[in-house]
């Protein structure tokens, strides 16, 4: 059974300042911990309910002939480490793989070959994870945040992208002024969405591009108008206000990717 002073550190993963300064993060849910070990990444305790542990022996026994640490949590005290309502009984403390650096985006540029995803001020933990996720589905494997961006290893983010965190290249706290500067020099355009944009359905896709989405209620940054190589629209056919950032980014990536 893990002590109470144990429980304490690993609760405090929950919030932001401790997950930055331990550079550690919890991962919640069977699912998930299995996806992340199954990336490669290496947890440093998987931590179970007494429930779970009675319901879960083969799991349990896999997990230790991996060498993985796992330690008991009364039931009663597994909220402590829990985002959920009804959490499933399992969480695994992960340490963070450094994201790769800002050189390696560089060299993802040079090459010239993949389709980049670039967030502007996506605040939102649900809509950041969705959009991961949808970028994994349609093989976008770079995603470029900046620094105005919900963190990635928040828990509802890596919840939200079901597992597509741990599949994707993401860089974190990107200058985007320097970023354009250094796409363009390769031969990328740069794409935004607005009101007054071009048909999606329609634009046609002959280019190296990079895809610039943002939070919908703010719009397009004047960086990203003034900077825009092209803008394009989904057109609307109904009465709704809008379309909010991450469903937006299934219509334009299944656009993009054809």
């Amino acid at each position: 059974m893990i002590s109470k002073a144990s429980l304490k550190y690993y609760s405090s993963l929950l919030q932001k300042k401790f997950r930055v300064a331990e550079n550690k993060f919890l991962v919640e849910g069977k699912k998930l911990v299995l996806e992340g070990i199954s990336s490669g990444y290496i947890p440093e305790i998987v931590l179970v309910s007494s429930a779970f542990k009675n319901n879960a022996s083969e799991l349990i026994s896999d997990l230790l002939n991996r060498n993985i640490l796992v330690e008991e949590v009364k039931d009663t005290d597994f909220s402590k480490i829990a985002e959920t309502e009804n959490p499933q009984g399992i969480t695994a403390v992960f340490n963070k793989k450094d994201f790769p650096k800002y050189r390696e985006l560089k060299t993802i540029l040079k090459a010239g070959k993949n389709l980049i995803v670039f967030l502007d001020s996506v605040s939102d933990p649900g809509n950041l994870g969705t959009i991961i996720r949808n970028a994994d589905w349609f093989g976008i494997l770079t995603i470029v945040l900046n620094k105005n961006c919900v963190e990635v290893f928040n828990p509802k983010v890596i919840r939200s992208s079901m597992g597509s965190v741990f599949h994707v290249d993401i860089f974190e706290q990107v200058d985007e002024s320097t970023f354009f500067e250094d796409a363009k020099k390769h031969g990328y355009k740069l794409v935004i969405s607005t009101l007054d944009g071009v048909d999606v359905f329609t634009f046609e896709k002959r280019e190296n591009y990079i895809i610039a989405l943002h939070n919908e209620s703010h719009g397009a940054g004047q960086m990203l108008r003034e900077t825009a190589d092209y803008k394009i629209k989904i057109p609307q056919k109904g009465k709704a206000e809008s379309l909010n950032v991450a469903s937006a980014s299934a219509v334009i990536f299944s656009e993009f990717t054809k």
